[in-house]
């Protein structure tokens, strides 16, 4: 079993309140869920309107498999266009 968790950092500069934070968060959390079948929450920044922490976990029975996903949620984070992404770590669990 291989599994990878990754936290993100990110930016939202057009939020101007906690309710638009959590609507550009909300469509990154549950559009990872549902294209890549991932667990994925908000785990950081709940209080701050213009920052995020979004950690994504990956879990699957070959690492090259894992290592595809990661990617593609990677992707798929940075090309959100409401985002911007200060840093994305990936950890590999054993």
């Amino acid at each position: 079993m291989f599994v990878v968790a990754l936290e993100v950092d990110l930016r939202i500069p057009e939020a101007h309140s906690l309710k638009d934070k959590r609507r550009v968060v909300k469509s990154l959390v549950e559009g990872a869920r549902h294209r890549f079948q991932v667990a994925a929450s908000e785990t950081g920044g709940q209080d701050s309107w213009q920052r995020a922490q979004i950690g994504f976990a990956v879990v699957g029975s070959s690492a090259g498999h894992v290592q595809r996903v990661l990617d593609e949620v990677d992707r798929y984070v940075w090309a959100h266009p409401d985002v911007e992404v200060l840093s994305a770590e990936p950890t590999w669990l054993e």
